[in-house]
């Protein structure tokens, strides 16, 4: 059995008031903590090593500011080459509790998940305490995040309190996840195609009187389109590419069917309409019959999508192969999809 050594990843930028509080409280059954200064204008890197005393603690530097995507692979790098297992993804701004890291290990450790992430929905009361601009940017960007990660159980994609199996790293290209704000539900949908099996862990987040830093604006056009990207890349790797069957057809029909519907019922509405001719039964037939099964092959498909979430994990079975056969993957191995 391969013993789980967990370390935590903490992104450092502006986080100079509040990341000594948050390394003082890490419990003593993480071994390792890689603190990622992300070009950070404040010196958190090296208030860190000038003030910590910690030996489990090490300080990683980036010379220009890449995102805090950028910030956590760096921490994966790191905790992975010195023989790490499970890799806890911590912000640096004191909202997250260090108490809750054995809850996020806890399905890992039981072969129950690859990869766990908060979800700070789960309880009612604590909406009360949510910015409502934080309320309401995640929860339309959840919605886009289950059409393309394709986790329909999972909700609250932004989180960023999350736990890896860091073996998985073997299934994908990692430096192919996005760098920035996009990268936790960038992962999911890497994570995905590798199907890995993700648990939501109810959380309660600690926003100490902290403006929101989501900044919908700013992000909204960005996320939109990179959800747009990743549903047909999983919708094309899972239904065509890897795999065929009658949801791929229905994926195919059910727009195309539903767009047909509505072109033809448009375009004869508005002949209608000019001519004040009134449009005969046939025509409105063909219209209702196109869209309806447009419609019905349209939620057939996404039925079946919904149906198909990862459900067993995969870090066992390639843990066995490693310890069985003595396989070596190469993390940066060319990516075959």
């Amino acid at each position: 059995m391969e013993r789980n050594r967990i370390a935590v990843i903490v992104p450092c930028y502006r986080v100079s008031g509040q990341v000594l509080d948050v390394l003082a409280a890490i419990p003593d059954s993480v071994e390792g903590v890689f603190c990622v200064d992300d070009a950070c204008p404040e010196g958190s890197g090296r208030l860190i090593e000038q003030t910590t005393r910690d030996p489990r603690v090490l300080v990683l530097f980036h010379t220009t500011n890449q995102g805090v995507g950028a910030a956590v692979k760096t921490g994966y790098r790191a905790a992975r080459a010195a023989g790490f297992t499970i890799a806890v993804k911590l912000d640096g701004d004191g909202q997250m509790d260090p108490a809750l890291i054995s809850r996020f290990v806890a399905p890992i450790i039981a072969e129950q998940a690859d990869y766990t992430k908060g979800n700070r929905f789960f309880f009612p009361d604590d909406w009360r305490d949510m910015p409502g601009l934080r309320l309401f940017g995640n929860a339309i960007l959840s919605f886009l995040a289950k059409l393309s990660t394709g986790y329909w159980n999972q909700f609250d994609p932004t989180n960023g309190y999350t736990a890896l199996q860091l073996r998985v790293l073997d299934l994908m290209r990692l430096d192919k996840v996005a760098d920035r704000y996009f990268f936790e539900t960038d992962l999911l949908f890497r994570l995905y195609i590798a199907r890995c099996v993700v648990r939501d862990i109810p959380m309660t987040a600690q926003y100490k009187g902290q403006p929101s830093s989501l900044k919908v604006r700013s992000i909204i056009l960005p996320f939109v389109a990179g959800n747009t990207r990743n549903f047909f890349k999983r919708i094309f790797y899972s239904y065509f590419l890897r795999d065929f069957q009658v949801a791929s057809i229905e994926f195919v029909l059910g727009p195309v069917l539903l767009l047909m519907g509505l072109i033809f019922g448009g375009y004869h509405w508005w002949l209608s309409f000019a001519s004040e001719v009134t449009a005969t039964p046939g025509t409105v037939m063909i219209a209702a019959l196109l869209i309806i099964l447009g419609v019905q092959f349209t939620l057939s498909a996404l039925h079946f999508d919904l149906r198909n979430v990862p459900t067993v994990p995969v870090h066992p079975l390639l843990i066995t192969q490693c310890l069985d056969q003595g396989l070596k993957l190469d993390l940066n191995k060319p990516d075959r999809r």
